[in-house]
């Protein structure tokens, strides 16, 4: 059965038509909405991705780089050592060849010695000679020091090398006589009596005595082997002076002395 359309039945259909209307379109907004919440969390999760991934790759950058400073950092050490140990490698090489240098050295110190002994042994034996042909001043000191460097050869608790520095000072000193002036004291045979006397010596050039007071001046002859009384009137002041300058009791001043004269053989 069909109702009747009448205009007064169809005066409320417009709003009933646009509130199905609305009604329709609610499920369409509401996934619209829900698509567009989705959209934006995608682009923030894609943000905060991105974000995380650059602060990895700052944190790589930096971890880079600090990897970079280290090895130039070490590279430096390693050049340094690289010198260094090239200058350790030639002082090495240095001590070696001296190790070579003091074994060969050690190994001919038998045959040195063996060689130098008897090169002192005869030192001494014409130091000795030497002594007893020269003028005869200060005997005992000089002949005592012989006498200990023969002693000390026999010793085995004194090096080669403390021998030979030894017996070439005795020389030392037995060549300083030939260009020094000295007095000291002693004793002469005059008229078969030890008399007590002053020895005034110049090099090696002249040796006199004098007693106490002046009363016996005298001189070794080196042509008689001996000791010869002079007059006194004759060298008696000139010894007395000569003896003041020795011991530094006047100032250094010309003096004569008697001084043998050279013989035909040079003696």
């Amino acid at each position: 059965m069909f109702m009747k359309y009448t205009p007064s039945r169809l005066k409320g259909w417009p709003r009933v038509a646009a509130a199905i209307s609305l009604l329709a379109l609610l499920p369409a907004v509401a996934f619209a909405q829900t698509s567009i919440d989705a959209v934006t969390q995608a682009g923030e999760d894609r943000a905060d991705a991105g974000a995380a991934e650059q602060r990895q790759i700052d944190d790589v950058a930096d971890q880079t780089l600090e990897i970079v400073n280290d090895y130039k950092s070490v590279s430096k050490v390693v050049d340094g050592l690289k010198v260094y140990n090239s200058l350790l490698q030639r002082q090495v090489d240095n001590q070696i060849a001296e190790m070579d240098a003091l074994s060969t050295s050690i190994e001919n110190v038998s045959l040195i010695e063996r060689q130098i002994v008897p090169l002192m042994t005869r030192m001494i034996d014409s130091l000795e000679e030497f002594v007893r042909l020269d003028t005869p001043f200060l005997v005992d000191e000089r002949t005592e020091r012989i006498s200990k460097l023969r002693d000390m050869m026999e010793r085995s608790d004194v090096t080669a090398a403390e021998k030979f520095r030894q017996v070439l000072e005795a020389y030392q000193i037995e060549n300083e006589y030939g260009r020094t002036i000295e007095a000291y004291k002693g004793s002469v045979d005059i008229d078969g009596n030890q008399r007590e006397v002053d020895f005034l010596r110049i090099g090696r050039v002249s040796l006199t005595y004098q007693t106490v007071g002046g009363q016996h001046t005298g001189g070794w002859d080196p042509a008689a082997r001996a000791w010869v009384e002079l007059p006194p009137a004759s060298f008696q002041n000139q010894v007395a002076a000569g003896l003041k300058v020795a011991r530094k009791q006047v100032a250094p001043d010309l003096i004569v002395v008697p001084v043998p004269a050279p013989t035909a053989g040079g003696q």
